[in-house]
């Protein structure tokens, strides 16, 4: 029986779950900010603003107290169209599905797929909380279970929550597990596969995408310090600097300070101190021509109110402490709950000049593909594209934390 000839229709179905598969850190975010999602398009133009719900004090006693009510927001902007570009001859869509799945639309899928999870690991950089250490794989559960503590102290859901390790993560963790006594079903289940699955209250994911930060220069062996005490806001001000170039490189973590120095993490509703310093990263690369430096930081320090995030402003003298030696390239896994996180899509529009067009969409996946090819009698063959329209951002970065290795 002769092979049914595919139709645009058929490519654009077929290609949804072939992208939904490839699909690794994408698949444990948001992706249900646009509820008009589906094959008639989505009228909501290229940004968002996402508000962000208030936080209260609270007062004690009879007294009233009325508080403003203060809605922060979030933009998610969708910055990105992505593609891939092929030709396919008449020979070609004389093929049945399964075979032009394999030979076609598998690698070009992969390749949109891939663009879109490494873009989205890159928000590693609005990232705060760490563990590990870069230039050092973790090869103790502790390290997760570091992390998953990150997300309690600051108030994240207990579920979902997902774990990205990169391909030399994830080794090191299977090993370490190997030795636990009567393995249950997941247990074997890792070790038959030689992947992680489940474990800890997370989903585990080996994401090939995993981003690298490089640690800045710094100042050799001088320790760079607070210039002066009371400090807040979204900067800091340095000393003893130096004249480096890459200082600090943008999405490198530090600590301010120890002990009775130390500017420490609180709850992010009581307000109590955490035993443990708060993590900053910096938003921006920073080079110094000597001395004083400005250092663009997230979380912006906060002193008092319904956003306060730490208990008591640097002290003048207190050491930045920088996480890693200079220079070194650390891979950045992410321990994070759901909604740190959000991928935006919008369908792009049906091109009606063109000789055949069509898109479709997955609520699902929460994406939508489209396909548009044209005939080249020259050749006997047909120029077509694959088309997608996203953005990324960062919702709560307080609820996630990189595993540095």
């Amino acid at each position: 029986m002769a092979n049914q000839l595919l139709t645009i229709g058929m490519v654009t179905m077929e290609g949804l779950p072939v992208l939904e598969n490839q699909l690794k850190f994408t698949k444990h975010v948001r992706r249900d900010y646009d509820r008009d999602f589906g094959d008639e398009g989505a009228q909501i133009g290229d940004t968002l603003a996402i508000r962000k719900p208030p936080r209260f004090v609270g007062r004690s006693g009879q007294g009233f107290n009325a508080e403003d009510a203060t809605e922060t927001s979030v933009q998610l902007t969708l910055t990105t169209q992505f593609g891939v570009d092929t030709f396919f001859t008449s020979k070609d869509f004389a093929l049945n599905i399964e075979n032009f799945t394999e030979r076609f639309l598998d690698p070009a899928m992969a390749r949109i797929a891939n663009k879109i999870d490494s873009d989205g690991l890159l928000q590693y950089a609005n990232v705060a909380n760490f563990v590990g250490v870069p230039g050092t794989v973790p090869n103790a559960l502790l390290t997760y279970l570091q992390a998953m503590q990150k997300l309690n102290d600051n108030a994240a859901a207990l579920e979902p929550r997902a774990i990205i390790i990169s391909q030399a993560m994830e080794p090191q963790i299977v090993d370490a597990l190997k030795g636990l006594l009567e393995p249950g079903a997941s247990i074997s289940e890792q070790y038959e596969s030689g992947y992680m699955r489940q474990a800890i209250g997370a989903v585990w994911e080996m994401d090939q995408n995993v981003a690298n930060n490089t640690v800045g220069a710094l100042n050799g062996a001088t320790t760079v310090t607070i210039n002066a005490g009371g400090q807040s806001g979204a900067s800091l001000v340095c000393n003893n600097a130096g004249s480096v170039t890459a200082l600090f490189k943008k999405g490198n973590c530090f600590t301010i300070g120890s002990g009775s120095t130390g500017v420490y993490a609180v709850n992010p509703q009581e307000k109590t101190q955490i035993n443990s310093l708060q993590s900053f990263t910096v938003t921006a690369d920073v080079t110094s021509s000597g001395g004083a430096a400005t250092v663009p930081i997230f979380p912006a320090i906060v002193l008092s109110g319904p956003f306060q995030n730490v208990n008591a402003a640097p002290q003048a003298g207190a050491t930045i402490n920088i996480a890693g030696a200079a220079a070194t390239v650390s891979p950045q896994g992410l321990c994070f709950h759901k909604g740190s996180f959000a991928l935006g899509t919008a369908d792009l529009p049906i091109i009606r000049s063109a000789e055949m067009c069509e898109r479709k969409a997955s609520d699902q996946l929460g994406l939508s593909i489209r396909y548009l090819k044209a005939y080249d009698y020259n050749q006997d063959r047909l120029p077509g594209r694959f088309d997608v329209l996203y953005g990324w951002v960062t919702l709560y970065g307080e609820t996630a934390c990189r595993i540095m290795s």
